[in-house]
C-alpha cells in the first residue's frame, strides 16, 4: 500500500502542472469577452505549418468544481489556457488563437456562425495560415460544421473539435482531441475534403456526421457513408472525399449577411396536432422543416397545414426523425401536388441550416429541391 501511495503521488504531481492552466476559469457572473484580435501566438518555427484556432467555447472549454462530478459550466476556459495545457502541440504546428466567443453550444447563434465564416473567408488567402481549427460544443456542432461547409471557400483544412468531458474532469478527452485536430488541420492531405470534425480518433465529414449519444465520448457517428479517416496521436489516415458539393464548389455566400431567415423545426408524432404548423407561419417563419415519422410522413391534418403554408409562400420541407435513410419525393406524400420539398439525406437540423442559407435569396421550389439533392 505504501509503495502504491508513493507512485500515485508521483504521477499526480507530474500531471497537475498540465491541468493548472485549465483551471483559470472566469467568474460565474462574467463570462470571458469575445474578441476578434489574436489572443496568443505559440512558437514561430518556419519549418512547421501554421494553424489558426478559432475558439467558441463548449465543454472542451468547460470547468467543474471537482474532477469527479457530472455537473459543469461550459465556456469557462480561454484558448490560450487550452493550448498551454498541451505543450506537445507546438512540435507539430505554430498556433495562433482567437477567441470568437465563449458559450455552450446550446447558445450557439447564427451571429457567431456568421462571424466564424467571415473570419475563415477573410484568412483563406493568407499565406501565413495553413489550416483552421474551431473549438466548439458538441450539442450543435454538426449544425455549425454543415453551415461552414456550405459558405466557407478555403482549400485549406477547416476542422471542428470538442469534447464530452470538461477540462477539469478525470480523464478529460479535450486535450488529445485538440492535439489531433491541429494535426489534421496542419496536414496537406486534409485539403479539399470540406469541413471536418475530429473527435475520439475519428475524422468525420460535415455532410454526414451526427451526434448519437448525450454523454458518451464516442458521441459522433457518420451513418451510411462512413468516416473520412482516422487520426491517432497526430498520425492521420484518409479513406475518401465527400461526394456532394462543398467549399469552392458551393454556390452560397454570406457576404454582407447579418442574420438568416427564420426556419422552424416541428417534430411529428402519432396523432399530432397541426396547430404548431399554423402558429409557426403566423409568427413569421419563412421555412418549416417537419421531422416526420418514417419516410418523412405525418397525419392528414398536418399535411393539410403544410399545404396551406406552402400556398402562403412558406417553404415546407419533409425530413425524418429516424436516424438513417433518405426522405424521397412523392413516395407516400404527393409533394408535387402539395408544394413540398424532400430532404433526401439530410436530418432535420441540417435541413434547417441548408434551407436557412438557401432562403437568403429568392428561389423557386424546384431550385430549392435541387439544392437538397446536391448538398
Amino acid at each position: 500500500m505504501k509503495k502504491f501511495s508513493i507512485h500515485f503521488i508521483t504521477v499526480f504531481a507530474a500531471v497537475l502542472p498540465l491541468l493548472a492552466p485549465l483551471a483559470q476559469t472566469q467568474s460565474k457572473n462574467a463570462a470571458p469577452q469575445a474578441t476578434n484580435s489574436n489572443e496568443q501566438t505559440v512558437q514561430n518555427n518556419k519549418a512547421l505549418p501554421n494553424v489558426m484556432i478559432l475558439a467558441t467555447g463548449g465543454t472542451i472549454a468547460g470547468a467543474a468544481k471537482s474532477g469527479a462530478q457530472a455537473a459543469y459550466t461550459s465556456g469557462q476556459v480561454t484558448i490560450d489556457a487550452m493550448v498551454n495545457a498541451i505543450p506537445e502541440v507546438t512540435k507539430i504546428a505554430n498556433i495562433k488563437g482567437e477567441q470568437i466567443s465563449n458559450v455552450g453550444s446550446q447558445d450557439m447563434s447564427f451571429e457567431i456562425m456568421l462571424k466564424l465564416a467571415n473570419r475563415i473567408n477573410q484568412a483563406k488567402d493568407n499565406t501565413s495560415v495553413d489550416g483552421f481549427v474551431i473549438t466548439h460544443g458538441t450539442d450543435t456542432m454538426e449544425e455549425t460544421a454543415y453551415f461552414l461547409n456550405l459558405v466557407c471557400k478555403p482549400d485549406k483544412p477547416v476542422v471542428l473539435v470538442g469534447s464530452m468531458r470538461p477540462s477539469t474532469a478525470i480523464s478529460a478527452d479535450g486535450p488529445l482531441n485538440l492535439y489531433d485536430a491541429v494535426a489534421v488541420a496542419a496536414d496537406p492531405n486534409a485539403k479539399n475534403r470540406g469541413v471536418l470534425l475530429v473527435m475520439n480518433d475519428w475524422i468525420h465529414s460535415a455532410q454526414t456526421l451526427t451526434k448519437v449519444s448525450t454523454t458518451a465520448v464516442q458521441t459522433f457517428m457518420s451513418p451510411i457513408r462512413g468516416l473520412i479517416g482516422t487520426t491517432a496521436y497526430g498520425v492521420n489516415e484518409y479513406y475518401r472525399y465527400p461526394h456532394q458539393k462543398y467549399g469552392a464548389k458551393s454556390e452560397f455566400s454570406v457576404d454582407g449577411a447579418t442574420k438568416l431567415p427564420r426556419v422552424d423545426v416541428i417534430y411529428a408524432g402519432a396523432d399530432m396536432n397541426a396547430d404548431l404548423i399554423d402558429a409557426a407561419v403566423k409568427l413569421g417563419a419563412k421555412g418549416l422543416v417537419i421531422a416526420g415519422v418514417g419516410n418523412g410522413n405525418m397525419n392528414k391534418a398536418s399535411l393539410d397545414a403544410c399545404a396551406r403554408a406552402s400556398k402562403q409562400g412558406v417553404v415546407v420541407l419533409r425530413s425524418t426523425r429516424v436516424a438513417t435513410g433518405n426522405v424521397a419525393r412523392n413516395v407516400e406524400v404527393n409533394d408535387d401536388q402539395m408544394g413540398l420539398i424532400a430532404s433526401y439525406g439530410l436530418n432535420p437540423q441540417k435541413s434547417r441550416i441548408l434551407l436557412s442559407v438557401a432562403l437568403l435569396q429568392p428561389r423557386k421550389l424546384d431550385e430549392i429541391q435541387r439544392l437538397f439533392l446536391e448538398y
